[in-house]
């Protein structure tokens, strides 16, 4: 069997993107794939297709085992551009009998590309379909990420197809988690999961606990992107069950921007007393850590401790760009404090935790600010908060354990 054969009669014919450097404002430093699966049957089926710029590429590997006319079937899990972005393309060189997607993915798809004289079949959860010697069932996982998404599950190779839930963007000439070190693999999942669903906690927990009284008997799990789960499928569902419940570590994360190092130095006294309490400390500075790596860290983070100086009235423009981002992706179940230095106005503090507040964190402190540069008595109060903010990881973490 080859590297690109998941079953017998089952492909990968999707596309490595080794150069994508930034996913919608997400960094992904190690590139991403666009997984797409052909099932040889009597009914040939392609499930998802590839960004538009990676069409040629998906239909070269397609080429390499059938005509592609002879396609009988798409199914679009997803219609998010870099899984639908070729599917005109597609449907032009195949021309199926079906198109099968979703209630909300035939809504997506008329909306993106305007064709209803498409072969549409719209199929809902608990809705199954024979290819010949395989069936499928279908699951709707609406708001995983968009509400068109879903779950294509082949019922006699226990393979799930699992749209963009269990990714990772990662680009790999390998095809599966135990050809590539699972420590990658797994970092790479929880920078996805962080960035990408986490604000869907509830709906990762409901999808979870539906999966598991179905009581499927998953062999392999596909995702659209990175590689394809056959040896660790109880590890990332494991990941996603506790990523998912809110839990956290013994962690701070002391998250700043700084002029004129000001800021710089009370973060620093800061993590001195968080440590003192011996809660992890770690220190990120906006200007050298990309958000989407920030969010990855916060996922497993007990606090959060902002700080930012005073510029014109407001925040510095990574911080506030940073909030912005952290704030659509909500996260929930951590404390939080806010710190910062200022030459006149100051109202670095009070943005801050009006950002936090917004969040529905709990705020430990009313927070620090100190004009220009901090003295060593300004310093001590730093500890001081460290330690309040230690303590109160310390005391919610036992809470969390009882």
């Amino acid at each position: 069997m080859s590297n690109k054969e998941l079953a017998k009669g089952i492909h990968w014919v999707g596309a490595i993107d080794w150069d994508v450097r930034d996913f919608h404002g997400y960094s992904t430093l190690a590139g991403t794939t666009y997984n797409a699966f052909l099932l040889i049957d009597e009914k040939i089926t392609l499930i998802d297709t590839v960004k538009r710029s990676h069409f040629n590429d998906m239909m070269h590997q397609i080429r390499e085992i059938i005509d592609p006319e002879t396609i009988d079937y798409l199914i679009i899990n997803h219609v998010e551009l870099d899984h639908a972005g070729a599917l005109a393309e597609v449907m032009e060189a195949v021309k199926p009998e079906k198109l099968i997607c979703s209630p909300m993915g035939e809504k997506a798809i008329l909306e993106h590309f305007h064709r209803p004289d498409w072969p549409f079949e719209v199929v809902k959860t608990g809705d199954q379909l024979s290819i010949g010697t395989r069936t499928f069932y279908f699951l709707e996982t609406r708001m995983l990420h968009w509400p068109d998404s879903m779950f294509t599950y082949a019922m006699e190779d226990g393979i799930l197809f699992a749209s963009d839930a269990f990714g990772q963007h990662l680009a790999t000439s390998e095809r599966f988690d135990d050809q590539v070190p699972l420590s990658v693999v797994m970092d790479q999942a929880a920078k996805y999961y962080a960035n990408i669903l986490y604000l869907y906690n509830p709906l990762v927990r409901k999808l979870l606990a539906k999966v598991k009284e179905m009581n499927l008997d998953i062999k392999m799990i596909a995702p659209d992107h990175g590689v394809i789960f056959r040896k660790y499928i109880n590890e990332i569902v494991t990941a996603y069950d506790q990523w998912s419940t809110n839990k956290f570590d013994d962690k701070a994360l002391i998250i700043y921007d700084t002029m004129w190092h000001s800021t710089e130095k009370m973060a620093k006294a800061i993590s001195r007393g968080i440590e003192q309490e011996d809660v992890f400390a770690e220190m990120i500075n906006l200007k050298v850590h990309h958000r989407s790596d920030v969010m990855t860290k916060v996922l497993n983070a007990g606090a959060l401790v902002l700080g930012s100086p005073t510029l014109n009235n407001g925040l510095l423009p990574r911080m506030a760009g940073f909030l912005m981002y952290m704030r659509g992706l909500k996260p929930q179940n951590k404390i939080a404090a806010s710190f910062g230095s200022y030459g006149w106005s100051g109202e670095c503090v009070k943005l801050l935790n009006e950002a936090l507040v917004d969040m529905r964190l709990e705020l430990v402190d009313e927070g620090l600010r100190f004009k220009y540069v901090p003295t060593d008595e300004d310093l001590d109060e730093c500890v001081a908060l460290g330690r309040r903010i230690g303590q109160a990881v310390k005391k919610r973490r036992l809470e969390q354990e009882s």
